[in-house]
C-alpha cells in the first residue's frame, strides 16, 4: 500500500512538472477538450488489454488510463474547478451510502434488490429528476451500447418483448423493409431501415443475455487475426494481397478458421 501511495503521488508529481514552468510544450498546451480524445483511446486500449487477458498489457493500459485521468484532474485543479481531495470524498461517500447492505445493518436477498435500493438511494441524494427514464443514458456511448442500455431502461418498465422469437420476427420485418428500401434507391430510407435492424439485433443479444458490444469486438478481432493469417501466408509465398485472388484469398480464409478449430 505504501509503495502504492508513493507511486501515485510521484505521477502527480510528473503530470505538474510536465504542465509548469520549463515543462513540455505539448502537455503545456492540452485543455479538458483535448483530454476526452485521449480518455476514449486509452478506454478502448485497455477494453482489448481485457480481452486479451495479457497481463502485461493490461498493467500498461491501466496505467495508461489512470495517466490521462489525473492530467484532466490537475488541468481542472489548475483553474480551481475541482480537487482531486473532493472528488474522491464524493465517491467514497456516495459508494458508502449505496451499499448500506456492507456498511450498515441493511438486509437484501439478491442482485436485483441491490439494483432496486441504488434507485431509491440516488433519489434520496437529491438527484435533479431525470425528465425521461432514459436521460440517465450518455449521448456519447458506442452506438451499439446505447441501444443496449436504451432498451434495457425501457424493459424495466414493462416496454419489451416477451421473448427472443418476438424479436426474431421483428427482425424478418425489418430486413423486409430493408430490402423494400433497397430496390427504391433511396439512400436516406436504406440507412434509417439498416439502423432498425441493428437495433432489433441488439434487442435481440439482450433477450440472450449477451452484451452487442463485446461480440461485435470479438468478432472484429477474429476477422483481424485471419486476415492477418492470409496476409502472412501471401508473403511467404512472395505475392501481397493486391496481387491476390479472391479464390487465393478465401482458400486461406478457411486455413485460418481451421486453426482456430
Amino acid at each position: 500500500m505504501k509503495k502504492t501511495l508513493e507511486h501515485f503521488q510521484e505521477l502527480r508529481e510528473i503530470i505538474r512538472r510536465l504542465r509548469g514552468p520549463g515543462g513540455c510544450p505539448w502537455d503545456r498546451k492540452q485543455t479538458p477538450a483535448d483530454v476526452k480524445t485521449y480518455l476514449t483511446e486509452e478506454l478502448y486500449e485497455l477494453l482489448e488489454a481485457i480481452d486479451t487477458g495479457d497481463s502485461s498489457m493490461l498493467t500498461e493500459e491501466i496505467g495508461d488510463l489512470l495517466f490521462m485521468i489525473l492530467f484532466l484532474v490537475n488541468l481542472y485543479e489548475e483553474q480551481q474547478t475541482l480537487h482531486l481531495a473532493d472528488a474522491l470524498g464524493s465517491i467514497k461517500e456516495k459508494m458508502i451510502h449505496r451499499h448500506p447492505h456492507v456498511f450498515s445493518t441493511v438486509e437484501v436477498s439478491s442482485a436485483d434488490e441491490v439494483k432496486a435500493n441504488w434507485k431509491k438511494l440516488k433519489e434520496k441524494e437529491g438527484k435533479k429528476p431525470e425528465k425521461s427514464l432514459l436521460d440517465g443514458i450518455p449521448a456519447n456511448l458506442p452506438a451499439l451500447s446505447r441501444a443496449y442500455f436504451l432498451t434495457s431502461k425501457a424493459a424495466e418498465v414493462g416496454f419489451d418483448w416477451e421473448n427472443p422469437r418476438e424479436v426474431l420476427h421483428k427482425l424478418a420485418e425489418e430486413l423486409g423493409e430493408f430490402e423494400t428500401s433497397l430496390q427504391q434507391q433511396e439512400k436516406a430510407k436504406t440507412t434509417e431501415e439498416l439502423g432498425d435492424i441493428l437495433f432489433s439485433l441488439v434487442n435481440f443479444s439482450r433477450h440472450l443475455g449477451l452484451d452487442p458490444e463485446q461480440a461485435l469486438r470479438t468478432t472484429n478481432q477474429k476477422f483481424a487475426a485471419r486476415f492477418a493469417y492470409i496476409e502472412k501466408e501471401l508473403v511467404r509465398q512472395g505475392k501481397n494481397v493486391k496481387q491476390a485472388t479472391l479464390q487465393e484469398m478465401d482458400s486461406l480464409w478457411e486455413k485460418a478458421k481451421n486453426r482456430e478449430a
